[in-house]
């Protein structure tokens, strides 16, 4: 037996690399390949969508915008043209999840820090209290790195549209006060074509790491 198993060793190992080689090809092409879904109003729940758009089921971009940052800057939709981007709503003078977000989001800053497709945008919900110089000194205490991370301020009902009917992510807030919001721990990924391609929570570090490898995904393609 010994001597048979040695005149035929050739065969039985190029028969065992054979058989690796075809079971590997067959898990990688029965492996689910990797989607990320492309959300529009309709998929959303509509707490969080303005009514006139919750009807929308397909084609849904982020709508042109005009803001002010930290630095005094007019930061537009062509400072992101072509970009990755994770959007946000906060206000400086939180203390519930806004410092968890921040902190989180501080991390994402320096996994995508060496990354040029990728930026981030945090909105302030209370731009009457947020001026530019308070978005300022939030920045330097939080470490932003001005290229790769705008805090911006602007009219409370042009945040409060963009947060609606573009992102998908605030609740309304007291409604005998209009254009009052509601923010929430929702970090929203937006691919280079302006589609919102998810949702996250921003207090919770596994919603992080998916958060990451999205992003990297989205980076790839």
């Amino acid at each position: 037996m010994k001597s048979l198993l040695y005149k035929y060793r050739k065969f039985f190992i190029v028969l065992i690399v054979f058989s690796v080689v075809t079971i590997s090809l067959f898990y990688s092409a029965l492996k689910p390949k990797k989607t990320l879904p492309i959300y529009n109003p309709a998929d959303v729940n509509p707490e969080l969508v303005d009514s006139t758009v919750q009807y929308k089921s397909k084609y849904h971009t982020i709508a042109d915008f005009s803001f002010i940052n930290q630095n005094g800057d007019t930061i537009t939709q062509k400072n992101y043209e072509g970009k990755i981007y994770v959007a946000d709503f906060f206000f400086t003078t939180c203390g519930s999840i806004c410092p968890k977000m921040t902190t989180n989001l501080e991390e994402v800053q320096k996994a995508v820090l060496n990354n040029p497709k990728v930026m981030l945008l945090s909105h302030t919900v209370f731009p009457e209290v947020d001026s530019v110089s308070v978005l300022k000194e939030y920045a330097i205490k939080h470490h932003v790195v001005d290229s790769k991370w705008n805090l911006v301020t602007g009219d409370k009902k042009e945040i409060y549209t963009m947060a609606r009917k573009s992102y998908l992510a605030v609740k309304l807030g007291r409604p005998d006060q209009l254009y009052d919001m509601v923010h929430t721990e929702n970090f929203v990924l937006v691919d280079q074509k302006r589609r919102v391609r998810g949702f996250y929570d921003g207090t919770n570090k596994e919603d992080i790491k998916r958060l990451l490898e999205d992003i990297e995904f989205l980076s790839q393609e």
